[in-house]
């Protein structure tokens, strides 16, 4: 090893390993990416709260991992140091709905790919995929399930049942409280139709003090 060997840097050499076009173009076309996977996300989100800063950590996560993989293809001795680094971070953020697993999944992937050069996978894939998100979130595939709480007198509990049942293509009494003269029950319901008027019914009933009518998707309650 000679004296200008000691002050030889790899960084240096490193520069020019990925041309400024191959970056301006991977960059601009991972951001064209994240922003349609973001348009998708915000078109089937059905969720309780729209988290807007997920939206743009999709379109964020579509272009650092498109730096990743840059980086990587370039450089097999950096690839291997980076498969070590990345091995010890952890998402540690709670995931609220189960879509949001595949939109995370779908922007690292679209960046792999796109850092890969398939341009047309990625491009098609991306759209193909949308296609099915969209056309899927948002089919009603069935009749959205409501939960009726009713505090009521015992004597009451016939005429609520009979109104709920002629109001509902399917009605279920999931509990049935009892305290000193006064009843609470908690049916679960399937709507003919979207309207709720015969909850007004319900409390105009004599000995009803009560009656709240609540959608209920399996996840919350």
């Amino acid at each position: 090893m000679s004296f200008n060997d000691i002050f030889k840097s790899s960084f240096l050499q490193n520069v020019t390993a990925v041309s400024m076009l191959d970056m301006v173009v991977a960059l601009l076309l991972a951001f064209c990416v994240g922003v349609f996977i973001f348009f998708i996300y915000k078109k089937t989100y059905q969720g309780v709260m729209y988290s807007a800063s997920f939206g743009v950590t999709l379109v964020a996560l579509t272009m650092i991992t498109t730096l990743v993989i840059l980086a990587v293809t370039s450089n097999v001795v950096l690839s291997l140091g980076m498969v070590g680094a990345l091995s010890i971070v952890r998402f540690r953020t709670a995931i609220k709905d189960p879509l949001d697993i595949a939109y995370l999944f779908w922007s690292l992937t679209a960046g792999i790919v796109l850092a890969a050069g398939m341009i047309p996978l990625a491009v098609f894939g991306s759209i193909f995929i949308g296609a099915v998100l969209v056309l899927f979130t948002n089919r009603k595939t069935y009749t959205r399930p409501y939960i009726a709480v009713i505090s009521c007198s015992p004597a009451a509990e016939s005429d609520v049942h009979g109104i709920l049942k002629s109001n509902a293509e399917k009605c279920v009494l999931k509990s049935k409280t009892v305290r000193k003269n006064l009843t609470e029950l908690t049916y679960e319901i399937r709507l003919k139709s979207d309207d709720t008027s015969f909850i007004n019914d319900v409390s105009d009933i004599v000995d009803v003090e009560s009656a709240v009518l609540v959608t209920y998707n399996g996840e919350y309650m």
